[in-house]
């Protein structure tokens, strides 16, 4: 088991005080710290001037109320949140997530991961995070749009393309995103394009972003596979989630040659031995809106479904896993019985989806692991890059923009392993991507003086 450094004990335990009852959180900033030991004994001087406590506390935390009216003309009240995490390398930079589980810490513990993942993708923008505990599932067009337009009537003040620049996460997507904009140009009769990502092609978006997340997890798991001689090629793969990264995942996987062979939603998951058909799971996720037990009727034979209280789509036999639906969503015995049935690699398309347990488990057993704020960095790259063509007033193809994210992600792979093998850890990448990201990060802090 990963131990804290003693060194770095005392600002873990000023961390738990701090930021009482945020579970998700701590278990964030220990499992960086973890990381933190063999950089402090080789650099001592990252322990000066609070330099890892100030990276450990948000910059800023914003907290609002946002009332609405529904359908009905009842008056609905939700409770929104944005995160300011660092600002070091650039301007905040970081989806927002409307859903019921939607609290400080999860905001925190996402802003704090995505400080690192920002700094491994090599663009100048800093880590920050926000969303709302509103749930969109059953509400109209009409309800979602004005429940936007209060959500950015108290974030506008806090945005900007050189201050913060919001995207999309869990339960926000192009819909939410187009209010949202659309609010903000409201309020400040200006057309600043750069304000948020994740925006339509009609109005400054980017091609490749909606795949971004998805691909980018993609490049990076072939890149790792390519470390053992092997890549997708015949591989089975196992994708749990069916939302956006999922899809994405599963499109660029098949691409590669791999062959999926069951993804899920909350409701249970699909196991289909003749390949997910990718243009029915659209349809049916998409178009429809429905849930998996839809895709198995339509698909009919060689796809079933299992509901979630009869299993987990963790037991289904594969040569690769990628887990890209939600946090902790993969256990220690998730991970073990992956083990057993012969998993040699584990991306991670969603942010922090495995337990510390199930990361030990896969570790000790030599699975090839990456880790969400290294593999789904793409995501966010290829936001960074529909800023700079909004900044340029530039619009690139489609293949300019999947180009560029594959050389993004190979660099973050190679970076992650070299630094695995500088600190004497290699092909621990958890390890290398925690300390590269914080590297980055410390230096350009401790260059700006006590902030």
């Amino acid at each position: 088991m990963n131990q804290v450094d003693d060194k770095l004990l005392p600002i873990l335990d000023e961390v738990l005080r701090r930021n009482a009852g945020e579970a998700e959180f701590h278990q964030a900033v220990r499992e960086v710290l973890e990381s933190l030991g063999r950089v402090v004994a080789k650099h001592p001087h990252y322990l000066d001037h609070a330099l890892i406590e100030r990276i450990c506390e948000p910059e800023r935390q914003i907290i609002f109320r946002i009332p609405w009216v529904d359908d009905q003309g009842q008056v609905r009240m939700n409770r929104g949140f944005r995160v300011q995490f660092n600002s070091a390398l650039g301007p905040y930079k970081g989806g927002m997530r409307f859903h019921p589980s939607v609290n400080v810490g999860i905001i925190k513990f996402l802003g704090f991961e995505q400080t690192f993942k920002n700094a491994l993708s090599g663009m100048p923008i800093g880590g920050g995070k926000g969303g709302s505990d509103f749930d969109p599932k059953g509400r109209s067009d009409a309800e979602i749009m004005r429940f936007c337009q209060s959500f950015m009537t108290e974030m506008f003040r806090h945005l900007g393309e050189y201050t913060d620049v919001p995207a999309g996460d869990i339960g926000v997507g192009g819909r939410e995103i187009g209010f949202l904009f659309g609010q903000y140009k409201r309020l400040t009769n200006r057309y600043e394009a750069g304000v948020l990502t994740g925006k339509a092609l009609a109005y400054g978006g980017s091609r490749a972003r909606t795949e971004a997340t998805g691909y980018g997890n993609t490049y990076f798991v072939q890149s790792m596979l390519g470390t053992r001689g092997t890549d997708f090629d015949g591989k089975k793969v196992v994708v749990s989630g069916s939302g956006n990264v999922a899809i994405y995942t599963i499109e660029k996987v098949q691409s590669f040659g791999g062959k999926v062979i069951a993804c899920s939603d909350s409701s249970g998951y699909v196991v289909d031995e003749n390949g997910i058909d990718l243009a029915l799971l659209k349809e049916i996720k998409n178009v429809r809106r429905e849930r998996m037990s839809h895709y198995a009727k339509r698909r009919g034979d060689g796809a079933h479904f299992i509901a979630s209280d009869k299993g987990s789509v963790w037991d289904v036999p594969c040569d690769v896993a990628m887990p890209s639906a939600t946090q902790n969503e993969l256990s220690g015995k998730d991970a073990r019985k992956l083990i057993e049935n012969g998993v040699m690699a584990v991306g991670e398309g969603a942010n922090m989806p495995s337990t510390p347990e199930a990361v030990r488990a896969f570790q000790e057993a030599g699975v090839l692991f990456a880790p969400g704020k290294a593999a789904n960095a793409g995501g966010v790259a290829t936001s960074a890059l529909e800023m700079q063509q909004n900044a340029s007033r530039d619009s690139w193809t489609f293949a300019q923009t999947e180009a560029r994210l594959a050389a993004i992600m190979r660099d973050i792979h190679d970076t992650c392993h070299d630094t695995a093998e500088e600190y004497g850890a290699p092909g621990n990448y958890v390890l290398g991507a925690n300390i590269a990201g914080f590297v980055r990060v410390a230096e350009a802090m401790r260059m700006l003086g006590v902030i």
